[in-house]
């Protein structure tokens, strides 16, 4: 059975309304293996219990495309090593429709028109600036690279039956739609501006050491539109790092549901669920891995939406030309587009989708580095002992049957599982999306995390940019993250130094 079938399977088993007690027997052991190459699989990716030195291939924690190039700001935007001529060339063309900057319409450019006419941003490296994380604005600062999704509960019973059967993963805001544009064409207003307050809450830990975290309070102020409906939720967004997402495409979903463990039945804390969402090409239920709640089930889904949500330009996956404005904003319903005829029916038509999903799929994961330091190899310890692997899988080997050659049979070091996770109320958000409820977030990958402040020029982590450092991230899991929270507490303060240089030198 393939991959997709595997998915479709434990899909319908979840449609139907059944409980998922045993996920392993849904997800059966995966067919692009000869039986040798499955056993050999199995033993690479098992955990290691060795810290003595480095695994084999560590180094390479994004396979035989890992980037070697000298660490500076550009060490997320390098394409794989192994990508080849004619695959470079694309990866080139993709940057550059990346890059572009989109206008409002009617435009001279008539290639480059179609923006808004309500937007978050004129490109996709306006948000996902060099290729890196994104973060919460600073005073007198935009909030370019982060925005606030909109969210409200079903209130009728066909409401319901949307959400039931994944017609929807959430309900937008009546007037606002499903996240809050802060910019807008000539001629029109924005929808608002997000507004964060934060307090700062102390966490002392067991050696009497003191740590400030700071927790934010998300408001939408200046609406432009009237105000948002008496229910909506308001979900802060931080654009995620762009790396290895081609590779995480290519992890065969068998080997993602086998570690689902929905009823904890091994008694460990951790409870992993896999998130199902509709493919809007054949309509089916698949695996959602990408998003901060797991929501898309491609790149190319999360492109395509992105396109649409945060500049406002349709594409073949989604259609309309007016962007996010809602049934309520007619004003920008009527606003010119930027759809050319000759060229196609929505602004951004083939290649520009394929090709800027294509780049998206082939940014390249940087090598590890200081992998024989004694200091990392006590940190990787301390990080196994403090049961950080229960969520943050260190290992996958990408399928055979991936569609193109050079991410297929890769041993990858995401450190993920890629499923859903209850993270505890501290850092709930209150905005179910499909599968995932409002405690609920998808186990992001730490690859690369250790260069955040060399490409990005910050160290703030989490779903919303809360966390000011390593510590302070680890300090706001709570829920099934509860337990290696506070074992990372606990711990002696050199080995906490050493957890940390092991983060570090992904």
């Amino acid at each position: 059975m393939s991959s997709l079938r595997g998915a479709l399977l434990l899909g319908l088993v979840a449609l139907a309304g059944l409980a998922p007690p045993a996920l392993a027997v849904l997800a059966p052991e995966r067919t692009d293996l000869t039986p040798t190459d499955l056993a050999r699989v199995r033993a690479v990716t098992k955990p290691t219990a060795d810290f003595s030195k480095p695994e084999k291939f560590e180094e390479m924690q994004g396979g035989a495309g890992t980037s070697r190039k000298l660490v500076n700001r550009d060490s997320f935007s390098q394409a794989p090593a192994n990508v080849g001529f004619a695959g470079e060339d694309r990866f080139k063309l993709g940057n550059a429709l990346f890059r572009k900057l989109w206008v409002s319409s009617p435009s001279s450019t008539a290639a480059s028109d179609g923006l808004g006419p309500l937007f978050n941003a004129r490109s996709c490296q306006s948000c996902h600036l060099k290729d890196g994380r994104g973060h919460p604005p600073v005073a007198g600062e935009d909030a370019t690279s982060m925005f606030l999704r909109l969210s409200r509960p079903a209130e009728t019973e066909e409401e319901r039956r949307s959400l039931a059967d994944r017609a929807m993963l959430r309900l937008p805001d009546p007037t606002y739609g499903g996240q809050l544009q802060t910019f807008a064409v000539p001629g029109l207003k924005p929808e608002g501006r997000m507004r964060i307050d934060y307090r700062e809450v102390p966490f002392r830990l067991p050696d009497g050491t003191e740590v400030s975290l700071r927790h934010p309070t998300y408001s939408a102020v200046d609406l432009g539109y009237g105000p948002l409906g008496p229910h909506t939720i308001l979900s802060p967004r931080n654009a995620p790092p762009m790396i290895g997402l081609g590779l995480v495409e290519a992890i065969p979903a068998e080997d993602i549901l086998a570690q689902a463990d929905p009823d904890d039945r091994d008694g460990d804390g951790v409870s992993g669920r896999p998130s199902l969402v509709r493919d809007p090409k054949s309509g089916e239920p698949v695996l959602g891995r990408f998003g901060w709640k797991a929501s898309a089930p491609t790149v190319e889904v999360q492109t395509a939406e992105a396109f649409s949500g945060d500049i406002g330009i349709s594409t073949p996956l989604v259609t309309d030309a007016f962007g996010e404005c809602s049934i309520l904003q007619m004003v920008c319903r009527d606003a010119p587009s930027g759809v050319q005829p000759r060229l196609g029916e929505v602004e951004a038509p083939d290649p520009v989708l394929p090709l800027v999903t294509f780049y998206s799929q082939n940014l390249a994961v940087p090598a590890r580095r200081d992998i024989g330091d004694p200091q990392v190899l006590r940190g990787k310890r301390m990080f196994y002992e403090a049961g950080c692997p229960a969520c943050h899988t260190p290992k996958f080997v990408t399928s055979r049957a991936a569609p193109d050659k050079h991410r297929q049979f890769q041993l990858i070091w995401p450190y993920s599982d890629f499923l859903l996770h209850d993270m505890g109320e501290g850092l709930a958000d209150g905005s179910t999306v499909g599968d995932a409820g409002p405690r609920d977030w998808r186990t992001p990958p730490l690859w690369g995390i250790g260069l955040t402040q060399t490409v990005s020029g910050h160290t703030l982590f989490l779903h919303d940019g809360r966390a000011r450092n390593l510590t302070e991230a680890i300090l706001w899991h709570g829920g099934e993250g509860t337990k290696a929270r506070d074992a990372f507490a606990a711990l002696p303060a050199p080995d906490r130094a050493a957890l940390l240089r092991f983060l570090e030198s992904l």
